[in-house]
């Protein structure tokens, strides 16, 4: 099974990509190796100041980076449609979507629509995102979505259609392993949605292990995932992977010319490791995705069309 690392990307150059908060983390280092194959990356940021810094940040590396900041706020609908259009006034095609800003284990808190927040940014967010940025994804040449999972998504649950943001049965862990879990079938029923419509557009799947980004330790400073976080955040300082490889399985699925659609990569061990081609293992995803999609539906007010 072959290593595929930033060198083995290909020629970007006359693409567009699109990486939900690629300020920091998972996001900054997948902005940098597009950027670096000559891809016209635009950073879909809630924070400008960071934005700002992770401009330079690139640029210093990648001198003549051809980077674009736009302000994307998850955790707001009317903000997702903002940046949607912005970009959709700005390109008429985009080759590579990363699904991939998230929060972890946060105290039980709203998003300004009244979403659980971890439902919220982790999922509708990007439902949103990606339905409104459809239009310009299928009129590229074989577009990839690519949807950051973790593993967390083997103990969620599937979305109750009665009780979608917990109302009452709120625990940190119990909604990051439903949203991650969402994440997972949604990329699953995207790519069914790309079969049936007969498009060359692909929906893809990643999760980048343990990695020492600031995910987990900004769940520990604020205080929402108990024990289970600091021993994780803990667990990941020692046996984490630096940011350059943990970023490798989405950029991996997002750029190797081998990958495709309905494909799942990360970690070859689990959680570390180089980035591979993982099993698709949860049974049953076709009863969960359609309530997915039934919900996100109601929620949004927005349709998911290919």
């Amino acid at each position: 099974m072959r290593t595929y690392t930033s060198r083995a990307v290909p020629d970007l150059t006359g693409r567009t990509a699109v990486i939900t908060g690629a300020n920091g983390g998972l996001g900054l280092q997948t902005a940098m190796v597009l950027a670096a194959k000559g891809a016209h990356v635009v950073m879909a940021v809630r924070d400008q100041a960071k934005a700002a810094k992770a401009v330079e940040t690139i640029t210093g590396e990648v001198p003549g980076a051809s980077l674009e900041v736009v302000e994307l706020d998850l955790a707001s609908q009317a903000s997702v449609r903002t940046a949607a259009g912005q970009v959709l006034r700005n390109h008429d095609t985009i080759d590579i979507l990363v699904n991939n800003a998230g929060l972890m284990a946060t105290p039980e808190g709203r998003t300004a629509d009244g979403y659980e927040m971890q439902f919220g940014v982790n999922h509708l967010g990007h439902w949103t995102l990606t339905a409104l940025l459809m239009p310009a994804l299928l009129a590229a040449p074989a577009a990839r979505v690519v949807t950051v999972t973790s593993t967390a998504h083997h103990f969620g649950r599937p979305v109750d259609p009665e009780n979608p943001h917990l109302h009452g049965r709120y625990e940190p862990w119990r909604a990051y392993g439903q949203s991650k879990l969402a994440n997972y079938h949604f990329a699953i029923g995207l790519q069914s949605a790309f079969e049936r419509a007969g498009v060359e557009a692909q929906s893809l799947l990643a999760h980048p292990g343990l990695t020492r980004s600031d995910l987990q330790t900004r769940t520990v400073r604020e205080g929402g995932g108990g024990p289970l976080a600091t021993i994780l955040a803990w667990l990941t300082e020692r046996a984490g992977m630096e940011v350059e490889r943990g970023a490798m399985p989405q950029i991996r699925a997002a750029t190797d010319p081998g990958a495709g659609g309905g494909e799942f990569y990360g970690p070859r061990f689990g959680n570390t490791g180089p980035a591979v081609r993982l099993p698709l293992l949860r049974p049953g995803a076709d009863r969960a995705i359609e309530t997915l999609w039934r919900v996100s539906e109601r929620e949004t007010g927005v349709p998911l069309t290919v």
